[in-house]
């Protein structure tokens, strides 16, 4: 049971008023009790899902979390490999468990809570609609410009904040040309996958579409909204998508706002998140924030079949086998419900292979896998922003509300739109260059290191000679 160093941050007194309003809306313990569940839930996916050793997970995936740093000498955890179980407490209490399940990851349990019993999963076929991603070794070029991007992109700072880039995949016309790992990480290594979850979880939403499960400008029909005259019925699966739902909604950039008390606090994260009141008419102001996304999971939940397993059979059936995606998990909370707008986990051909998808809207091995349209709709921007639903475009000049860095990425084409998580997560799909670049790595860098990824972006479209 590790204790660790003291490690401070600058960041320390932002986060320790984080933590005094967090407890004003909570209770005083909440903030210890959310780092506790936060820790357990990332050391959980780290060893089990992505097979990383746990000290490594903590320092990078936890204590590398914008304010977590101050925190170092308060945590402690057991990593128990029989039962697949992950426990972690503060100061030595506030205990918070998360487990593993075959099929659905690593499940976050509430306090003194058990495991739930989600169904059991039919076997899946899973199809190869580009050969070429299932090379058995990293394609490493050449020496020219695509091994100079790698050896840009793998270069880290000698001080803090670092990049820590674990994977860098590039695939022009179909096949890879360029394709590095950081050590302990490979081909079939599954990493988080932080807010791509949404862009995943806007394929999904397609494929409930094309199922006749969803009608994307409908009504989500959540059931606390479906009382007499309340204004939230007018809010729409699209509306979802978008982050234009009007709900107060808020996601701000410290370790314990109520974002993360519903992702890491509640039982039934869905549940908190509807039972936010509106702000302003449904559809007439963009907001980022994970709820939107984590209701939107419930009404996926709800459609498929209510079930965890429903969900998984689905996405399996419809996304995953389709495009060859056999290294790629959702997690769920014990309600079953799908944690979309934050914890998927893939390897980075997988990331790639949705990347693909898009980019030949939305076909696959000559199969349609995304309703005609779908693609169009992910990337026309939302007015007045550089956001489509579930990605971003490359359309808009200047920063992004409130985050001090850039809508998109000034050195790829206009055409490019991205998936783009926290920490550095990226698929970003070029259809004027018929590209797909997957970049993943914990980086430190605040505003989801996006300069770096527009880095790699330059050398890209300078190693096509564009």
């Amino acid at each position: 049971m590790p204790v660790l160093p003291t490690r401070l941050t600058p960041r320390t007194g932002t986060v320790l008023l984080s933590l005094s309003l967090a407890a004003c809306a909570a209770g005083p313990t909440a903030p210890m009790r959310i780092a506790a569940g936060l820790t357990s839930q990332q050391l959980c996916t780290g060893v089990f899902t992505s097979a990383q050793p746990p000290a490594q997970v903590l320092s990078e995936n936890v204590l590398g979390l914008p304010g977590m740093a101050w925190t170092e000498p308060l945590l402690s955890y057991d990593v128990d490999r029989d039962t697949r179980r992950v426990s972690a407490r503060f100061a030595g209490g506030f205990e918070r468990q998360s487990t593993w399940l075959d099929g659905y990851g690593c499940v976050l349990l509430p306090e003194g809570g058990a495991p739930p019993a989600f169904g059991a999963l039919p076997p899946v076929a899973y199809q190869s609609p580009w050969p070429a991603l299932d090379a058995t070794a990293p394609v490493e070029p050449a020496p020219g410009p695509w091994r100079d991007l790698l050896d840009r992109a793998f270069t880290d700072t000698a001080a803090p904040p670092h990049h820590r880039t674990k994977a860098v995949l590039v695939v022009h016309h179909d096949r890879i040309v360029a394709e590095r790992y950081a050590p302990g990480h490979g081909i079939d290594t599954a990493m988080p996958s932080w807010s791509v979850a949404k862009s995943i979880s806007h394929a999904l939403t397609g494929t409930a579409v094309a199922a006749g499960r969803v009608a994307p400008d409908g009504p989500a029909g959540l059931p606390a909204w479906a009382g007499p005259g309340d204004p939230r019925a007018a809010i729409t699966v699209d509306m979802l998508l978008r982050q234009t739902s009007g709900l107060a909604l808020t996601h701000r950039p410290t370790a314990f706002d109520p974002s993360t008390r519903m992702k890491y606090l509640e039982a039934d994260p869905a549940a908190f998140a509807e039972a936010t009141p509106l702000e302003v008419a449904p559809g007439t102001r963009w907001r980022y924030a994970d709820g939107h996304f984590t209701l939107l999971s419930r009404v996926l939940r709800d459609r498929l079949g209510g079930h965890a397993e429903d969900v998984v059979r689905h996405a399996r059936t419809s996304l995953f086998g389709p495009l060859g995606m056999a290294h790629t998990t959702i997690e769920f909370d014990v309600t079953g419900t799908p944690l979309g707008a934050h914890a998927f986990s893939a390897s980075a051909r997988d990331y790639a292979r949705l990347g693909l998808l898009y980019l030949h809207d939305g076909m696959a091995g000559g199969r349609r896998v995304l309703p005609a349209g779908w693609v169009d709709r992910a990337r026309t921007a939302t007015p007045g922003t550089g956001y489509g639903a579930g990605l971003y475009v490359n359309v808009a000049d200047g920063d992004v509300p409130g985050w001090g860095v850039p809508w998109g990425l000034p050195h790829a084409p206009r055409d490019t739109f991205f998936a783009r998580g926290f920490m550095g997560q990226y698929i970003v799909i070029v259809p004027s260059l018929d590209l797909v670049v997957v970049r993943l790595g914990p980086s430190q860098v605040e505003g989801d290191d996006v300069r770096f990824m527009d880095a790699v972006m330059r050398d890209a479209v300078a190693a096509l000679g564009k």
